[in-house]
């Protein structure tokens, strides 16, 4: 009987089931790099992990690197994957050096640096909003020739950590500080937030938010789902809600996935997943706000992908890095229903008293996934900082009225009581 195919798969947190559960239909067996966050026990015990192999990815990926090639050197396995922002640019350096598939290192930079990102999208010709750099707090007045209101924003990060709407020259400053002392403040630790300093101020775009999940495989891009996040306008910008598919007309629809496709050819990505985020401009106009070499959502969005674009992206993103050709290039796919995710909001942040109506949406059959991250005692930030969300729902629905209507639902029902509150 031929062996099961080995992976590495890096940062993935144990509580977040999505990839596991695709290691699992796919056959493949998992040698998992915890996240620093995350326990030795709950890793041990997510689906298809056979073997943990701690790393210190972040505060030192040369010795990370070393005791990834000797493990290698006593028993080859056969790819490695990245699960988080911080492990991008580590997982495509092991790559190069144990011949295995994955990004080049300049693509895993192009990807990780919204610097970088910006300006390889001006050089491709593709629309992106103005933009400064900047490489000191103290230089901020660099960024008053913009066009405001204008988003100040990490260089590097994810889940709108450090994201801040400005719209007057006054609070430029205020806000460049409040965000540099953010990525100060997580720098160094093993979250996916803040790998390096710096600030990005871009003018603001105007029109609501959508995603778009791909796979590409020797340098094919296939758009696997796009999903609506609806209007974020600030000052922080807190995810909430999304869903898939995304209601739009077709023009848009080919327009979004020819600025992905776009996108991939202009950073290098030529191979793994992609988790993009566009703003429509004037609700028809897709621009590129960051893509990120990695399953979005950590890891939820492959479901989205699963349900509403009918492609099982986790299981497909594991065969790539293995060298297979995904199967999902040959096949038609039938997607099966509509998807959502409510994320309960932070809102005032605090310590976590309790979460009002868990126990009813755990029991509701509509409902695919329950993820709770935080519980009575936990204290939480709030935006612009960001220690991840207490609830993610996921749920299947025969409509997307019948999503949005839920997501109301939610809303009212379903929420943070902190200990301050009362």
């Amino acid at each position: 009987m031929p062996s099961r195919p080995k992976l590495v798969l890096v940062g993935q947190l144990s509580k977040f089931p999505w990839v596991f559960e695709a290691a699992e239909r796919a056959g493949i067996d998992l040698i998992l790099v915890p996240r620093g966050d995350d326990t030795m026990e709950a890793a041990a015990r997510a689906r298809a992990v056979v073997e943990l192999l701690p790393l210190d990815v972040e505060g030192d990926p040369d010795g990370a690197l070393s005791r990834l090639v000797a493990r290698y050197r006593r028993e080859p396995f056969g790819g490695i994957m990245a699960a988080n922002e911080q492990a991008v640019p580590f997982t495509a350096r092991a790559a190069r050096e144990l011949g295995l598939p994955g990004l080049s290192e300049e693509a895993a930079v192009a990807v990780r640096d919204k610097r970088s990102m910006r300006r390889h999208l001006l050089e491709a010709g593709l629309g992106t909003p103005g933009f400064v750099v900047l490489d000191d707090p103290d230089h901020w007045a660099e960024a008053l020739s913009l066009r405001f209101p204008v988003v100040v924003k990490p260089v590097s990060g994810h889940a709108s950590f450090g994201v801040i709407r400005v719209d007057s020259k006054d609070g430029l400053e205020p806000a460049v500080v409040r965000t540099w002392q953010l990525v100060e403040a997580h720098r160094g630790a093993d979250d996916g937030l803040a790998a390096q300093t710096g600030v990005l101020v871009e003018e603001y775009l105007d029109g609501p938010e959508i995603s778009a999940e791909s796979l590409v495989y020797r340098g094919q891009v296939r758009v696997c789902a796009i999903s609506w996040k609806g209007e974020l306008t600030g000052p922080y910008f807190q995810e909430t809600t999304l869903r898939a598919p995304a209601q739009l007309p077709a023009e848009i629809l080919a327009a979004t996935e020819a600025e992905v496709i776009g996108a991939h050819h202009a950073f290098g990505v030529t191979e793994g997943t992609t988790h993009t985020e566009l703003r429509l401009v004037g609700g028809v106009r897709p621009v590129l706000l960051e893509m990120a070499a990695r399953i979005g959502g950590g890891g939820y969005m492959a479901h989205f992908a699963h349900v509403a674009g009918g492609i099982d992206l986790a299981a497909e993103a594991l065969r790539i890095h293995l060298g297979r050709a995904p199967r999902c290039w040959g096949q038609e796919a039938v997607p099966a229903g509509h998807v959502a995710v409510y994320q309960v909001p932070v809102g005032t942040g605090g310590r976590v008293e309790r979460i009002h109506g868990l126990d009813s949406v755990r029991a509701d059959p509509r409902v695919d996934y329950v993820v709770q991250t935080a519980g009575p005692g936990t204290r939480l930030p709030p935006f612009p900082d960001f220690a991840g969300y207490p609830v993610i729902v996921i749920s299947r629905h025969g409509s997307d009225a019948e999503a949005e209507a839920y997501r109301e639902h939610l809303a009212r029902t379903l929420y943070v009581e902190y200990e301050d509150q009362g």
